[in-house]
């Protein structure tokens, strides 16, 4: 691994591999403890990150970094972040024992606004998509219509909020946004009345969040400069990125490696280690390509068992095995240093475990099944997939006491040990439970 005291690699970055949902938050609460500043790159709300500390207390995170657990650890929302304000004051005061205020989180100035609007437009733009059977699975919490007016520049950013000439530089913003959105969506029309409602509400949370904003980005490289260490929390996954995932079901960021560039206005060269986080079998939420899904007793286990439930949406996670084209694909995008295996432990009953090593199609000519030379890039390439699987033996006994590698059952050394050989990365750690020291660390 990178030598991560090295002044241009002071920069650590928790990615998600698969579909997210993969216990990111664990690892951050982890690696938290050993830097003071942890930042968010790029999602909002639609996120959700669960750590539970050493008193057993459970937070649900959605736009705060989940690093601000530790007492020392001050946030940052990076620009690439879209923030409902709203709703991120109500996530701080369900935080209340953290006590985040001004001083542990600062919010870019250049971090786009989510608005009630942009939410109903997300709404409405899903209950069309059902006409055709594409409805997406969206959050509906407004993230792809916020990112979709700031790539037209009708979007509003948290300087216009937080301007102190409030009436020059985001009210008339506002109103022309409101403007945009009622025209592509009548029903949601408002009277003048409650517009200039909306705008008084965002006067007074424009002087609440004010303390909070400020110009992140050399605000972040003086902190390199000075030689802190800052850790970036991934939201999301790599195969929900808009470019790489599985399109058009996806996020609307993008959250791989080069979200953290663009998000936070960090250079590739500060990039230190890349972690990944694998789930120890796969699932995602929402619709779209799932090659490894089991529709079956295995798949229901892992639901109940693992407790497949999203922490935003609170739907069920479709589950299934191990998806190892996936991982590699996801790897050759961001280029891990280590892995973190996480809820190795909901396997501990299954007494076979499979994982899938190839996809396989057949060759319209021959009509042979034969193994694809690339990863699927359109919706269309997954139709006809087949997965090829390997059978290991489960282990059937307890994990969650484990501490080290070499306390764990043989099994599930070599199920870890396949893992590694199959992807290509090594992996650094593997949890085995939800608190924070059910973890086991190689290293």
């Amino acid at each position: 691994m990178k030598d991560i005291n090295h002044p241009d690699n002071r920069v650590t970055v928790v990615l998600g591999s698969q579909w997210g949902d993969e216990g990111k938050g664990k690892l951050v609460d982890l690696l938290a403890a050993d830097v003071k500043f942890v930042a968010r790159c790029q999602g909002g709300n639609n996120a959700g990150h669960t750590v539970v500390d050493p008193n057993g207390l459970k937070y649900a995170f959605h736009l705060l970094p989940s690093g601000l657990v530790h007492p020392g650890v001050q946030g940052i929302l990076g620009n690439g972040v879209v923030i409902h304000v709203a709703q991120l004051f109500n996530e701080i005061e369900e935080n209340e024992a953290l006590n985040i205020g001004a001083d542990r989180l600062k919010i870019s100035d250049r971090a786009h606004i989510v608005f009630d609007s942009h939410q109903q437009v997300d709404g409405l733009q899903e209950g069309l998509r059902s006409d055709n059977k594409v409805m997406l699975g969206t959050t509906k919490k407004g993230i792809g219509p916020t990112y979709a007016s700031k790539a037209t520049r009708s979007g509003i950013r948290m300087a216009d909020l937080a301007a102190e000439d409030f009436d020059t530089h985001f009210v008339p913003k506002f109103r022309r946004l409101i403007r945009e959105h009622e025209a592509q969506f009548p029903s949601i029309k408002r009277t003048e009345e409650a517009i200039q409602q909306e705008v008084d509400d965002y006067r007074k949370l424009g002087a609440k969040i004010r303390p909070f904003v400020t110009e992140t980005v050399s605000y972040l490289q003086k902190r390199l400069q000075e030689g802190s260490k800052v850790l970036v929390e991934g939201a999301n996954a790599t195969m929900l990125d808009i470019d790489f995932g599985t399109y058009p079901y996806v996020t609307s960021s993008n959250c791989s490696i080069g979200g953290v560039c663009t998000g936070l206005g960090i250079p590739p060269a500060r990039i230190g280690n890349v972690f990944g986080v694998i789930k120890a079998y796969t699932t995602r939420v929402g619709a779209g390509a799932f090659p490894t899904k089991q529709e079956n007793e295995i798949g229901d286990y892992l639901q109940k068992v693992g407790h497949e439930i999203g922490v935003t949406t609170g739907r069920k996670r479709m589950c299934g095995w191990l998806d190892v084209p996936l991982l590699r694909y996801t790897h050759s995008i961001n280029n891990y240093t280590a892995c973190a295996l996480t809820k190795l432990d909901i396997l501990d009953e299954v007494e076979e475990i499979k994982i899938g090593t190839t996809y396989q199609k057949k060759n319209k000519d021959t009509g042979k099944l034969e193994p694809m030379q690339h990863f699927p890039s359109s919706e269309q390439d997954f139709e006809g997939i087949e997965v090829e699987y390997i059978t290991l033996p489960g282990w059937k006994k307890n994990t969650s006491g484990c501490r080290k590698f070499e306390d764990l059952p043989l099994e599930a050394q070599e199920y870890t040990k396949k893992i590694e050989e199959l992807v290509g990365v090594p992996i650094r750690w593997i949890g085995v439970g939800q608190g924070r020291d059910d973890i086991i660390d190689r290293q």
